[in-house]
């Protein structure tokens, strides 16, 4: 026991007095909240909790400030039972009195102000939530958390117990509760009643689930559509990364090292039509390979690459950087020693691999599996750019929501086939890896030198990687020299005018002026994504962390919930966004938060799989050394356990900005012209076929993200296991 029971409830409840009196409790219009800090005691809009429930007529604001009193009179009790009644009683006054109210007269306002007009007497309308009402929130949030652990539960930490609660508090509000209203449409029959019988049948349409295409027909299901490639996108991608982060961390010396990762990671810092089009100049009918073909053979050129071929080729690309993310860390953090100890044994390196080193990259290989398959499904723009006439659901979705049909009942019925199929998924790998033990990271030294890859492993690790990473390279070139020509197929002039026109620089009066047409959507893009990366990550590690090392009612919810993000399109999740935080009591729509919240929550599900992949490898003797030591739980995930996870770190960071940077989809519905983005500007270009100008926003983009993500992984640095130095060259000449 601490020797200040209660210093932390006492710093909370402060923290939730300064919510109601040094903040503004509404969000501010046009401006930031800290702007308006002096008029905080006065206006009806910039005011504090204690002004406008006493002077601006909102008493029910109140019901914070009594949850705040009777969790203060917890602090008359001795730490236990007694103090958790009133802790949990105070947490709970407080959310349901503010919660209620605030969705109530959020949602009814505009009909009561009608009313007031009226009458003349209340005032019950309000905005949307501000820095004071999230820092009450909050405070009540924590102080209930506090209730939990001091009446028993998650054993009595009141770290963990608060992480469990404020995580799950953001994302019931920021992935369930818009998921929820978004799907929440294909229960609704066309004349607005609700049906079951309406998303049964929207579910049970023949499109949907033909087979026809195993008939001699022309196409399958769009269902089936979806999962074919989803699966065929995961095993693809888990394969190919899991080759590359052998190759990178087993064969390739130290020379090459940093070039291949920077070559296997470029997909992920491209806008996701850059690689696209770079297929299409290769594959498409009028592209080199088809010229190629009539000039030689005097082939008519076709569209063959469109359809399921190329759609899976651009997700390759696409999505095998995470997986060489993920499983880079996990093979990082193999021991050495239990190699050793089955060479010891007589067992030949082949036998070692396939019985020792593989077994324990399971957690690493189901992870990376299950982000492929999701992020598949969930897949918007590579379908719509070379899918052709084959139809996945992303883009059904896309089509029902904002086509000519606007069937919001049809979309949402085909978002919750998706949803389903990312339950399946989850359910398979939680079979799959069962309760088994992978911890490969202990507290005893392991200096051992890592096992050099058989010798036909390595062949085929050379004949593999190498040819993919070189096709990598030609598709970029492809897309790099596009932006230095005066118009791509017709004029092949060198030219830098299209750069001029995005990024020129001009000397003005005042001096330096950022004339190109692209630096404001640049400078918003590098400041949204600046902000949700570390976000993403913290938040996205922190789950993890709770997953591996906690066990509470409701785990499994909670995990498929931080991974329900990816498995609904970012057009739907944009849309419901829209749908959710138009009005108060969190009223987003427009600004620039709304979109660092779309980016986080988006993009958790990487930073969770991959902390949980590393987390599985760490043993938890390392904790329990650390607690024993008398440091507690937030000192020993600091200064033990976070500098062990500095590859997932890495993966959850340069994963975050580089999706954030590039989306487009999550965010298309959700951009204004005061918060334009890199993507939408590009897109606009491309819409008005201005294609030099769109492919030089691209070199600049991929540029300025290479150098982002090099000072990502040199801050993070690397993560140190007392392991000696080597084992890639003599990986290289090692005999088999």
């Amino acid at each position: 026991m601490t020797k200040h029971p209660n210093k932390a409830v006492v710093v909370w409840l402060a923290i939730g007095l300064a919510g109601f009196v040094a903040f503004p409790w509404y969000a501010i219009q046009d401006t930031a909240w800290y702007y308006v800090l002096p008029e905080i005691f006065q206006g009806s809009e910039t005011a504090n909790g204690l002004v406008q429930a006493f002077v601006n007529d909102r008493p029910w604001l109140l019901s914070g400030l009594v949850g705040l009193v009777i969790a203060a009179c917890g602090l008359l009790r001795t730490a236990g039972k007694a103090q958790s009644t009133w802790l949990l009683a105070g947490g709970f006054v407080g959310l349901a009195g503010l919660g209620i109210t605030g969705f109530t007269i959020g949602a009814v306002g505009w009909s009561v102000r009608g009313l007031n007009e009226l009458f003349g007497e209340l005032t019950v309308n309000q905005f949307g939530m501000g820095m004071g009402a999230f820092v009450v929130l909050l405070s009540l949030i924590v102080l209930f958390s506090f209730g939990l652990a001091r009446r028993g539960y998650f054993k009595g930490d009141l770290f963990v117990a608060s992480a469990v609660m404020c995580c799950s508090a953001l994302l019931a509000l920021f992935i369930a509760f818009p998921v929820t209203k978004a799907l929440s449409g294909a229960f609704f029959d066309d004349n607005g009643a609700w049906s079951l019988a309406a998303l049964v049948g929207r579910i049970a349409d023949e499109r949907i689930w033909t087979l026809g295409c195993l008939r001699g027909g022309y196409q399958c299901g769009v269902a089936w559509n979806t999962l074919f490639l989803a699966l065929a996108t995961a095993f693809g991608t888990t394969v190919l990364g899991t080759m590359m982060a052998l190759l990178a961390e087993r064969c390739a010396g130290p020379k090459l090292q940093a070039p291949l990762r920077v070559v296997a990671l470029l997909p992920i810092i491209t806008p996701p039509f850059v690689v696209g089009m770079g297929l299409i100049l290769l594959f498409g009918r009028a592209g080199i390979v088809n010229q190629f073909l009539e000039y030689a053979f005097g082939l008519e050129p076709t569209r063959w690459f469109y359809g399921l071929l190329g759609t899976w080729l651009a997700q390759l690309f696409a999505f095998t950087p995470i997986a060489f993310m993920i499983m880079r860390g996990v093979v990082q953090g193999l021991a050495p020693s239990l190699e050793e100890a089955a060479q010891i044994l007589h067992a030949d390196r082949r036998q070692t691999f396939f019985t020792v080193t593989l077994p324990l990259l399971k957690p690493g290989l189901a992870n990376a599996f299950l982000v492929g398959f999701i992020e598949s499904i969930a897949d918007f723009g590579n379908p719509i750019v070379v899918g052709g006439q084959y139809s996945v659901l992303s883009t059904d979705i896309f089509f029902a929501i904002v086509g000519a049909q606007f069937d919001q009942g049809r979309a949402a019925a085909l978002a919750w086939i998706l949803t389903l199929f990312a339950l399946g998924i989850f359910a398979l790998q939680r079979g799959l890896l069962g309760r088994q033990n992978y911890t490969t990271v202990s507290g005893k030294g392991d200096s051992g030198i890592p096992m050099p890859l058989p010798a036909g492993l390595r062949r085929t690790l050379y004949s593999v990687v190498y040819p993919w990473l070189g096709f990598t390279l030609i598709v970029y070139v492809f897309a790099f020299i596009g932006g230095f020509v005066q118009t791509w197929g017709r004029d092949y002039t060198i030219t830098f005018a299209h750069f001029k026109t995005a990024f020129g620089l001009e000397w003005g009066d005042f001096g330096l002026v950022w004339a190109g047409a692209a630096w404001n959507s640049m400078f918003t893009t590098l400041k949204l994504a600046g902000i949700s990366a570390p976000l993403t990550a913290g938040i996205g590690l922190m789950i993890a962390y709770l997953l591996a090392r906690t066990d509470f009612r409701g785990r499994n919810s909670f995990e498929f919930v931080a991974l329900l993000a990816f498995a609904i399109p970012g057009t739907v999740l944009g849309v419901s966004y829209i749908l959710a935080f138009n009005v108060p009591p969190v009223e987003l729509t427009g600004t620039g938060l709304i979109i660092v919240i779309c980016f986080m929550f988006r993009n958790l599900p990487v930073g969770v799989q991959a902390g949980t992949a590393a987390f599985k490898q760490l043993d938890k003797a390392l904790d329990e050394a650390s607690l024993m030591l008398r440091a507690t739980t937030a000192q020993t995930l600091f200064t033990v356990i976070l500098p062990l996870l500095k590859p997932a770190l890495v993966a959850a960071l340069v994963y975050s900005f580089a999706r954030a940077m590039t989306t487009v989809s999550a965010v298309i519905f959700l951009v204004t012209a005061e918060n334009e983005l890199a993507t939408t500007y590009i897109i606009g270009r491309v819409g008005n076929g201005d294609y030099g100008v769109a492919l030089a926003y691209c070199t600049v983009l991929i540029v300025l993200m290479s150098l982002i993500i090099a000072l990502i992984q040199f801050t993070v640095g690397e993560r140190k296991l007392g392991r000696r130095k080597g084992a890639t060259t003599a990986a290289v000449v090692a005999p088999a």
